[in-house]
């Protein structure tokens, strides 16, 4: 998938709901839970070294797989003992570009967190992704893949691409994409490893409410088979080192009033889907409608 211009939805069209950073703490899980329970959401990325995680492992257990896509959210941000805070990003992507991140390590933590998912849910991920898009950051990105198709050589989990809906898409759109997006395609691509199509959801978490349930209408509205839109909620936390909790509740809360499948303006009907049901009928050769 490149960041090439669409034309305009016709039909029905499947949408990947997918909720981020399961695991991070209580409020986050019994947001995504309440939304998967609900049929709001259709995937969710899971954080396995965050507190949240083993408590809330259970939960995810009980749901149908067949509705939700529980995948791994690599998280390289843990921050050490005693910070409130993630480890900044930038830093990160400036070791990785200048080729300072070690493979074996990477390759390591990597396994681990892959270990953890699996003790914890008990079955590999539907997915992977990675906490503030560092999945497809150089030597990351290599590792990743090359240690899911080794690991998962008959049913690849697919990964999550970042690729930007034309020609509506903002700068931090673009700038996501832009740092590694299209090299992870690529990759993806030669390592027979599924990647789904634009990525919906991106802003800069200072929407009210209202100007949230407006926006979560129009990427749906937007929306193409093979989108996955990515979104934050949560019921609300105490804990001081969930960031942007007040966008997290106004996402719970316009993700809570929408209601699939959803009649668009133009005729367009918009369902909710897992993006792993969508990949296994492109993989059969059959129309997603079927």
């Amino acid at each position: 998938m490149t960041s090439a211009e669409r034309g305009p939805a016709v039909g029905m069209q499947f949408l990947c709901v997918c909720a981020d950073d399961f695991g991070m703490s209580a409020g986050i899980n019994a947001a995504i839970v309440d939304l998967a329970r609900e049929g709001k959401i259709s995937a969710t990325g899971c954080m396995v070294k965050r507190s949240a995680w083993t408590a809330g492992a259970r939960a995810l257990q009980a749901i149908d797989p067949s509705r939700l896509d529980v995948g791994l959210h690599l998280d390289f941000g843990v921050p050490p003992p005693g910070a409130t805070a993630d480890r900044r990003v930038s830093g990160l992507i400036l070791r990785s570009y200048l080729g300072l991140l070690d493979r074996d390590t990477v390759t390591r933590e990597i396994r681990m967190q892959l270990d953890h998912f699996e003790q914890g849910i008990g079955r590999p991920p539907a997915f992977v992704d990675g906490h503030q898009h560092i999945h497809q950051l150089p030597t990351i990105r290599e590792a990743l893949l090359h240690e899911l198709a080794r690991r998962y050589r008959r049913t690849p989990p697919w990964i999550r691409g970042t690729a930007p809906p034309m020609p509506s898409a903002g700068l931090k759109e673009r700038l996501i994409f832009a740092l590694g997006g299209a090299a992870m395609a690529a990759s993806a691509a030669r390592a027979g490893l599924p990647l789904s199509d634009c990525l919906l959801g991106v802003y800069d978490f200072s929407d009210s409410r209202q100007e949230h349930e407006v926006r979560l209408a129009s990427w749906i509205a937007q929306c193409r088979t093979g989108d996955v839109l990515m979104c934050h909620p949560s019921m609300g936390d105490v804990v001081p080192d969930v960031p942007h909790a007040s966008a997290r509740l106004n996402e719970y809360l316009a993700l809570a009033s929408v209601h699939f499948p959803m009649q668009m303006a133009d005729g367009v009907t918009v369902s909710l889907v897992p993006f792993s049901r969508v990949q296994r009928l492109r993989r059969g050769g059959r129309n997603v409608n079927e």
